[in-house]
């Protein structure tokens, strides 16, 4: 049985045994539903290198497994005081990006960008919370020259306790608008929650904000240290399609200069640059064009996704297919009617609403009526929040 924790022993840090690979570890977290701890002989057999448990929970491992048993008093808590302590041996220049919508874009253009410049380690999938975030410090190289953070919340507090982890040295927020409502009540609720990562920063940081953020002037006031304006431009075009693709391209952009990238480079970074998950992914069926972007969803990501597809150039008909939005609380019926007037005062040939909060069918019906109607040369656009899981549609 081992007594120590050394993250840089291990190339992956991992709570999912189905993700275990060579050489990691494999925290096994107690939960409500799955017990981590259950899983501790298939992670080993699956290669896992070290295994963290708690210390009331080792007598049930009397095997060969002991061995690289790690115990400690909560395994959640030990991953976060040894990210805050790995983070102070990392010479990496710490960024962290928030946002109500567009922060995984923000995020993803920013590490392609610093990329180029030098080795980068980034956020991977939804690692954006408080379990996710020490993860990705943990799997940050020694070596490595940027750190790309990606820091989600949908509570007050969050935030703040993410910062105090990672100690970003730089800051982007990329809007503000009313995800998770529910707990901040207003958008000025939400721009104090988002706005704790600019307060963190240190004075010789920089924070990276756009003209077009509603809450601009809030957020700036918040920096002690230099703000760095964005207009909504750079000197490449966007590969994603749509104008909030390019603001958030220049969020990036203006962060990644800040660190020495050329244009060159950042030309370079974004040959090939795609979307990771279910985020404007196209595919084709018999003949029509299909959009899955259900990754997730609020208001504003809902409306601007709506806006670019309008504008998307299409053989056939436009047809949108929109699912509820989740954690809006007491605005959720508001919002709704406003996507929905929004969907309906666009040029869509057809717009198909699913689940309760839209007022709309049930999946099945959706489906059903979906693709009774699309012919070869349709566009459609699949938009939900991903808990609706609406990109099974496409599923046979």
């Amino acid at each position: 049985m081992r007594m120590d924790f050394k993250p840089n022993e291990y190339g992956r840090v991992v709570f999912d045994s189905r993700k275990v690979v060579p050489g990691c570890l494999f925290a096994a977290l107690p939960g409500a539903s799955v017990d981590g701890h259950a899983f501790v002989r298939q992670a080993l057999e699956k290669g896992a290198k070290g295994i963290l448990v708690r210390k009331d929970r080792v007598h049930e491992f009397n095997g060969p497994e002991a061995a690289a048993l790690i115990p400690v008093d909560d395994v959640k808590v030990s991953l976060t005081e040894t990210a805050r302590n790995y983070r102070r041996l990392l010479r990496a220049k710490v960024i962290g990006v928030t946002g109500s919508a567009g922060k995984t874009t923000v995020k993803e253009f920013t590490a392609a960008f610093l990329g180029a410049k030098g080795k980068t380690h980034a956020t991977a999938g939804n690692y954006n919370n408080d379990l996710g975030l020490p993860i990705t410090i943990l799997e940050c190289p020694l070596d490595a020259d940027f750190l790309v953070l990606e820091m989600g919340t949908n509570h007050p507090g969050e935030i703040a306790h993410l910062v105090d982890i990672a100690k970003p040295d730089a800051g982007i927020i990329s809007s503000i608008g009313t995800a998770h409502i529910e707990f901040f009540k207003t958008q000025d609720g939400i721009a104090e929650e988002k706005g704790t990562l600019f307060r963190s920063l240190p004075e010789d940081g920089f924070a990276v904000l756009g003209e077009n953020n509603d809450r601009f002037e809030v957020l700036k006031a918040m920096c002690r240290c230099r703000t760095v304006v964005s207009d909504g431009t750079a000197p490449f075009r966007c590969p994603l399609p749509g104008d909030y693709n390019r603001w958030n391209m220049s969020l990036a952009w203006n962060c990644a200069k800040m660190f020495g990238v050329t244009e060159a480079m950042a030309r370079s970074a974004l040959e090939g640059f795609v979307l990771p998950g279910d985020r404007w992914r196209k595919s084709e069926r018999n003949g029509a064009v299909f959009i899955s972007d259900c990754y997730n969803a609020n208001p504003t990501s809902m409306i601007v996704a709506l806006e670019t597809f309008a504008a998307e150039p299409c053989e056939g008909r436009r047809i949108a297919v929109l699912g509820d939005m989740f954690e809006l609380g007491e605005a959720s019926a508001r919002l709704h009617a406003e996507v929905k007037t929004k969907a309906l005062g666009l040029e869509l040939d057809k717009v198909i609403f699913v689940g309760n909060n839209f007022g709309g069918v049930s999946f099945e019906d959706a489906k059903a009526e979906l693709f009774a109607y699309v012919k070869p040369g349709d566009s459609v656009l699949l938009k939900a929040s991903h808990g609706m899981a609406l990109g099974r549609m496409l599923e046979p």
